[in-house]
């Protein structure tokens, strides 16, 4: 008989509180797969986005969530680079049951060791934002000296973007709130513009000068990076991480800029095992950055297993520097 734990399922499409807290049955591990006895879950709006529309993935009984750390506590026969005990931190297949539950099976290639040096919270806070923020920065080649744009800069994505772009030599603008203006000065940005103000992209051009960007990360929509295009320039990159732009926003045969899209998420279905082994390693070494104090996380707020619907409602209506955290 399988043995059971405690989740949050999913039904159908709706919202964050009308996931149903049941037990539910840990599946039999594969050979190259761990179960992980969550000790922390990160949410993310990717998780109450898919709780609203699954997109045919989920039947009735899904355990959502993407994020978690925990211990390993089982493995399969061929795991041989991971061990029982070890304290890991994942970022999970929406198309399997995830972090949403005190026990998560995961795939042993995506799982990444965590360092004494990091907290449990800070290990489940990383892996989608960190990870993510990653991506998109290899999108583009020849960062240092080179003037970009974060737009989307004061969420959990895009200050860790920002911190890495910065870190890579890059001249960096951003858009936030005004309330992060003054913690991204202070890793180096040049300057913020504040995203409600409607001619922050004049006030960015008057910064510019002759000058013009050599890449633009989104962090708002496929709509709005569409009207970053024409902040670049010849050979620019526009780097869309919430959507994507099937077409160019700027004339063909000007500025020739690249488009780029940011998808974690497809990893799972479309990523080669030297992806994997490379995506890892950025997580651990983004790990190591977090024990000693080169990467700084938003702030965290831990709520109970019992009070995760709430919490993800929270994170969907709060537009706040927050990482929400759940403690199993």
């Amino acid at each position: 008989m399988q043995k059971q734990t405690l989740s949050w399922c999913w039904s159908q499409p709706g919202k964050p509180d009308e996931l149903e807290l049941t037990h539910t049955a840990i599946p039999y591990l594969e050979d190259d797969q761990v179960l992980i006895a969550n000790s922390v879950t990160g949410l993310n709006p990717v998780d109450w986005k898919f709780i609203e529309q699954p997109f045919d993935l989920w039947q009735r009984g899904h355990v959502p969530g993407v994020d978690g750390m925990g211990v390993i506590i089982a493995k399969g026969s061929r795991v041989s680079h991971l061990r029982i005990g070890m304290r890991v931190c994942y970022h999970t297949n929406l198309r399997t049951n995830g972090s949403f539950s005190h026990h998560t099976v995961v795939s042993a290639k995506a799982v990444i060791p965590v360092p004494d040096g990091v907290s449990d919270e800070a290990a489940a806070a990383l892996p989608c934002p960190g990870l993510t923020a990653w991506q998109a920065m290899k999108k583009v080649p020849e960062l240092k000296g080179k003037r970009v744009l974060v737009s989307g800069a004061g969420g959990a994505v895009g200050s860790i973007l920002t911190q890495l772009l910065i870190r890579q030599g890059a001249l960096v603008y951003a858009t936030a709130s005004s309330i992060n203006h003054a913690r991204l000065g202070h890793w180096g940005v040049i300057q913020s513009f504040d995203y409600k103000d409607d001619d922050w992209r004049q006030q960015l051009r008057q910064q510019l000068g002759s000058h013009a960007l050599h890449a633009a990360f989104d962090l708002v929509s496929g709509e709005h990076a569409a009207t970053l295009g024409a902040l670049l320039g010849y050979y620019g990159h526009l780097v869309c991480v919430q959507d994507r732009l099937e077409h160019s926003p700027v004339g063909s045969f000007t500025t020739c800029i690249s488009l780029h899209e940011i998808a974690l998420g497809a990893m799972h279905q479309h990523g080669s095992d030297t992806q994997w082994a490379d995506l890892v390693a950025a997580g651990q070494s983004l790990l190591a950055d977090i024990s000693r104090g080169a990467l700084v996380l938003p702030k965290f707020q831990l709520g109970s297993f019992e009070q995760l619907p709430e919490s993800l409602t929270e994170l969907k209506r709060n537009d706040r520097a927050i990482k929400y955290l759940i403690q199993n």
